[in-house]
């Protein structure tokens, strides 16, 4: 037991290792994976739908400017300022966060709506007024140091002829700042679901992973030989599933294991008789110095016996082991018929010394899928224990009829009978109802056993019953082979 804590202690897996490590790493890369997505898509989206409308915006509002300045072959300060100041600015939604320019052909400003720059009479070295004066329209927008900073230029046309360009900027450094906002609510908000995310990753792994490790607990326990040890999980997927079916396991490997122990200790015990009377009666015949003769062949005869016994009890659990492990063999079509006449002429050698009556009962065209070896080995166990536990002058009725998509074999017998009580037990390895009489009559406890397995194997079952008045009833059931290229059913 200390050697198998020590086992247990030594394959303890390192967290690092552990799957509950992957499984809540899992749910964070997750996480993670979406808020970083949440944090970014909605924001750069944000930031294009404003670029594109601010751009948009300031175009149509120099486009009006200049539409509205290309009445003359000519502009002049004056004028470009009485009508900007005069009428326009009252008319703009963002008059406070715009600055205009207007410039002549040659770029010289015009007029500038931000006084404070005095940039008047001066030349606008702007790449969007040279690409205006060009004949092209200019938009662009970005954000920088925590403003949405935008521009767009247009030329002034009077008949075709470019005759000036209109500049507008704008500074919104307050969209810029409810963006700002919007972004720093999803960050505190991220944040606070990876806080959540992190602990009920911890607590659902840990939960996962306790069942696991109670699974596995549970079949190092069973390693040991611990059978009868049980893993009970709740829940109905596919863990408790698993759980349940490693306890009907564990259930199959105590059944084995207690048939086995209990073979091995039947088998050494049915080997030890034979041995030890081998022995006592060599021991008897090489102690006593003047043993006659016909005492020596009597003991001689007693030890051939037991030696026969031996012989007898290996054949058997030799096809015992063979129908445990060996591969299936090929079946083929069978007429029973045949198998059981050669069987009770084997048998009536048998029958007549023991004065038992065979009589036989059997339908033609009963023909299975099996080997006539097998067929003949379940014949013979069920026919020989019918006539060696039978009581003199008693009968054995054999009988062979086909019902529907089965055949079915009867074997009858007048002898003592079966106890009620040991009915379910005898095909048990070793199980004899009465001892004594079995190991007089030769028998080893094995015979009813190798018929059940052998039937098992063809598809069949054995049925055992008391006879009424007096004897016991076999009856073996075989699924009925179709020679017109039917199958097995």
């Amino acid at each position: 037991m200390e050697e198998a804590e020590k086992t247990r202690k030594t394959e303890k897996i390192p967290f690092r290792r552990s799957i509950q490590l992957k499984f809540a790493l899992s749910y964070i890369v997750i996480i993670a994976a979406v808020l970083a997505l949440l944090n970014t898509y909605p924001v750069l989206v944000s930031q294009d739908l404003v670029f594109h409308s601010k751009a948009s915006l300031l175009q149509s509002q120099a486009t009006v400017i200049a539409n509205s300045l290309a009445l003359s072959a000519t502009l002049t300060a004056d004028t470009v300022r009485e009508y900007i100041d005069g009428s326009l600015m009252g008319s703009l939604d963002n008059a406070g966060r715009i600055r205009i320019l207007v410039t002549d052909p040659s770029a010289r400003v015009l007029y500038d709506s931000d006084e404070y720059r005095a940039t008047q009479n001066r030349y606008a070295l702007l790449s969007e007024v040279t690409a205006a004066l060009k004949g092209y329209d200019v938009a662009a927008s970005e954000y920088r140091d925590g403003a949405f900073r935008s521009r767009a230029a247009t030329p002034v046309m009077y008949r075709g002829v470019t005759i000036g360009a209109v500049y507008v900027y704008e500074n919104d450094a307050d969209q810029a700042r409810l963006l700002t906002d919007i972004q720093s609510n999803l960050r505190t908000i991220s944040i606070v679901i990876c806080v959540v995310v992190l602990i009920m990753s911890i607590v659902f792994s840990k939960a996962l992973t306790r069942r696991i490790g109670d699974l596995l607990r549970a079949i190092r326990i069973v390693r040991e030989g611990e059978y009868s040890h049980r893993v009970s999980i709740r829940g109905g997927d596919e863990l408790s599933q698993l759980a349940g079916e490693f306890n009907q396991l564990t259930d199959r490997l105590q059944t084995t294991e207690e048939v086995r122990r209990r073979f091995v200790s039947d088998a050494s015990h049915e080997l030890k008789t034979p041995l030890a009377s081998i022995r006592l009666l060599t021991d008897s015949i090489l102690q006593t110095e003047e043993m006659d003769m016909p005492t020596v062949k009597d003991f001689v005869s007693d030890i051939g016996e037991e030696a026969g016994r031996l012989t007898r009890i290996s054949e058997k659990l030799l096809t015992l082991t063979r129908m445990d492990s060996a591969a299936p063999l090929e079946r083929v079509p069978v007429n029973v018929r045949d198998v059981l006449e050669k069987v009770r002429h084997m048998l009536t050698p048998l029958a007549e010394e023991s004065r038992i009556t065979v009589e036989t009962e059997l339908a033609e065209d009963c023909v299975v899928l099996a080997t006539e070896d097998d067929l003949y080995q379940i014949a013979f166990n069920l026919m020989e224990n019918a006539v060696k536990y039978n009581v003199p002058g008693g009968r054995v009725v054999v009988s062979l009829r086909g019902m529907g998509d089965l055949v079915l074999l009867t074997v009858e017998d007048t002898g003592v009978g079966i106890p009620e009580a040991d009915l379910p037990k005898i095909f048990d390895r070793f199980y004899r109802v009465d001892k004594a009489r079995s190991r007089a009559a030769g028998g080893t406890g094995l015979g009813l056993s190798i018929v059940r397995d052998t039937a098992r194997q063809h598809g069949g079952a054995v049925t055992v019953c008391r006879r009424e008045p007096e004897g016991t009833r076999f009856e073996v059931a075989f699924p009925r082979y179709e020679p017109k290229g039917g199958e097995e059913r």
